[in-house]
């Protein structure tokens, strides 16, 4: 337990407290409530992996479907702060199209463009080829250097 629950950031990231999870990166490392997932960004496209395990189910055998609203909003916002344009989610839709399985690979593939002051990403989530869920954020458009500095202890590994 940190000395401190105030988070590591801005004129704290140097000192104590706990870790602060930065711009919605490997929050699967240090939260025992957020699933492991693979990433790879590509400009404006980013894919990926991701298994949910039980403490995710929903009805037997699925995941429930509020985690897989954090899990879009999370790594949408990944992919928005590894580009270097992100900010706050504005709006978050889920469309269910079939269950999503527990403890098996599924692929996410995301897109994104920018008009103005806003991000717009569609996503989706697939079980062998199939599409599970789809997604559409839209997230106001930030300066990445204008966030607080953040402790550079934090790191996944």
């Amino acid at each position: 337990m940190p000395s401190s629950l105030d988070p590591r950031v801005g004129g704290r990231a140097g000192g104590e407290g706990r870790v602060y999870l930065d711009h919605s990166r490997d929050i699967g490392a240090f939260s025992p409530a957020f699933p492991l997932y693979e990433i790879a960004v590509d400009g404006d496209h980013a894919s990926g992996t991701v298994e949910f395990p039980l403490v995710y189910e929903g009805p037997p055998g699925i995941v429930h479907g509020g985690f897989l609203g954090v899990f879009f909003d999370s790594v949408i916002q990944h992919h928005n702060c590894d580009v270097g344009v992100a900010g706050k989610t504005t709006g978050l839709e889920l469309r269910f199209r079939r269950p999503a399985p527990l403890l098996a690979t599924l692929t996410f593939e995301i897109d994104r463009t920018t008009t103005g002051d806003r991000i717009e990403s569609t996503a989706s989530l697939s079980h062998e080829g199939a599409v599970c869920t789809e997604a559409r954020m839209t997230a106001i458009a930030g300066d990445h250097a204008a966030l607080p500095e953040v402790s550079p202890r934090r790191t996944a590994s």
